[in-house]
């Protein structure tokens, strides 16, 4: 695996700052989004080519990990998910462990089964999925590696 510090930090001010903790303390601090769990995201910019981060709640479905493209309802998906979906291989930090893993799109049926899950871990979701027409896309997180 490639070093951790060519990743280029999420501009929105509270990810990168939550990003930063929770990398700089090795995955001890910064841990947790409003009681939920969470995960960094390493993926690569489809355009740039780049290696990115993002910090994003979870949850867990077997081994896997389980994240939400919500984009907090918005009309559009987020960025990370239009990039994964041309690059899914990505690299995760869960708490104080750093891995491979490669990225897949729940089918609606598996969505439908851990979606009442995943708005357990974090119920802004249901008004995130109600507020826009789109599909809000589940990914499975599954390790590749150690």
């Amino acid at each position: 695996m490639t070093s951790h510090d060519d990743v280029v930090i999420s501009p929105t001010g509270w990810v990168a700052e939550q990003a930063r903790l929770y990398e700089e303390s090795g995955g001890t601090k910064g841990t947790t989004i409003q009681g939920a769990p969470c995960l960094l995201l390493d993926y690569r910019g489809r355009r740039s080519g780049l290696w990115r981060r993002t910090v994003l709640i979870y949850g867990r479905d077997g081994d896997d990990y389980l994240v939400v493209a919500s984009n907090g309802g918005a009309a559009e998906h987020p960025l990370w998910y239009r990039n994964l979906r041309d690059e899914p291989d990505v690299r995760l930090r869960v708490g104080t462990e750093r891995f491979a893993a490669r990225a897949d799109t729940l089918s609606p049926e598996d969505k439908a089964r851990v979606w009442p899950r995943l708005v357990e871990i974090f119920a802004p979701y249901a008004e995130y999925q109600e507020k826009t027409e789109r599909d809000i896309p589940v990914v499975r997180l599954r390790r590749t590696e150690g």
